[in-house]
């Protein structure tokens, strides 16, 4: 089955057009990809992502932190669309994060909006939940655009690796201690992160490519 969380109700469905045929010769068939989410997202990204992750046979899982309600329905940037979002990240321990094979921070302001924690003392929900991530070699993290503001709290993480950004978050990323590379897409080892979101598809295939080898 090809699933998604995207569509208005939150429930799961097969996607529109993809003939069974394809489901069954679908690359990343029984894959799940999680991509995080707030309000201010920019929706070609997202929109992409959920059908050429569908495409492959992957499942895309929106995730965010819910602030204890059912769902919570978010907004674009671009065109002010509606989002419903029901999963949250908030209480995914290491056995259901195994299930994952790529998590993906994307552009636009929803890192900064998850990057918010009320607690100063505390890293933000959304950054515990990435460096749970990040301890984990054996799932592929994605990171595009200002995505690298949520990773700000936690710059061991990409301290002393390849990196690509917004070129508005160049001087965050030197900071971090990250190596900036001039690419629209750069790999290194489990991390995989793309310049803007208007490189998504860029992005995306790269992502493909690895969790299809």
């Amino acid at each position: 089955m090809l699933v998604s969380h995207l569509d208005k109700s939150g429930t799961q469905h097969h996607l529109k057009g993809v003939p069974k045929s394809q489901e069954e010769t679908a690359t990343l068939k029984g894959k799940k990809i999680g991509i995080l989410i707030e309000s201010d997202f920019y929706e070609h990204e997202i929109w992409y992502y959920h059908y050429r992750f569908a495409e492959e046979g992957a499942e895309a899982h929106l995730l965010t932190r819910l602030w204890g309600q059912q769902s919570i329905t978010f907004k674009g940037h671009e065109y002010h669309a509606p989002l419903d979002c029901n999963e949250s990240f908030e209480n995914i321990d290491d056995d259901e994060l195994n299930t994952y094979a790529a998590i993906i921070v994307p552009s636009a302001f929803v890192s900064d909006r998850l990057r918010y924690t009320d607690d100063l003392s505390k890293l933000p929900p959304a950054t515990g939940f990435i460096k749970q991530a990040f301890a984990n070699k054996n799932i592929l993290k994605g990171i595009i655009c200002h995505g690298m503001w949520l990773v700000a709290p936690v710059p061991e993480l990409v301290r002393g690796r390849h990196v690509t950004c917004h070129n508005n978050l160049h001087g965050d990323v030197v900071n971090m201690g990250a190596i900036y590379t001039d690419e629209d897409v750069v790999v290194d080892g489990d991390l995989v992160t793309g310049r803007t979101g208007a490189h998504c598809h860029l992005f995306a295939k790269k992502i493909i490519e690895m969790l299809a080898s």
